[in-house]
């Protein structure tokens, strides 16, 4: 999506190199590491949630204009629907069982991009 190494490397950090510590009585102990994974609240979750909203939905525009994805048509068949997203969902639509098997590789193809 065009982001320079240095975000990338910063956001990186941010999900991987997490610590804390507790207070006892006003002092804080020895700190300790977290896992390596994000949790429900999290400040930073709803923004990566959104960079990977928006790469999942260009693989998939993508693969609807090379039509290797049949969504719904609508009107003259101006307009054809793929997907749809809103809060932490996202939902695929489309006219023949052959989606199935394009999502899946657009799901494994998305997993070997964005690692």
């Amino acid at each position: 999506m065009g982001f320079n190494d240095k975000w990338r490397k910063w956001t990186n950090a941010c999900v991987r190199s997490a610590s804390a510590s507790v207070l006892v009585n006003g002092s804080p102990m020895e700190e300790f590491q977290l896992r390596r994974e994000l949790r429900q609240g999290d400040p930073l979750s709803p923004f990566l949630f959104l960079l990977v909203a928006e790469g999942f939905s260009l693989l998939m525009d993508k693969s609807v204009k090379r039509k290797l994805f049949d969504g719904y048509e609508f009107g003259n068949g101006e307009v054809q629907v793929s997907h749809t997203q809103y809060a932490d969902n996202t939902i695929t639509m489309g006219r023949s069982w052959k989606n199935v098997w394009a999502t899946k590789a657009i799901l494994q193809l998305f997993k070997m991009v964005s690692g």
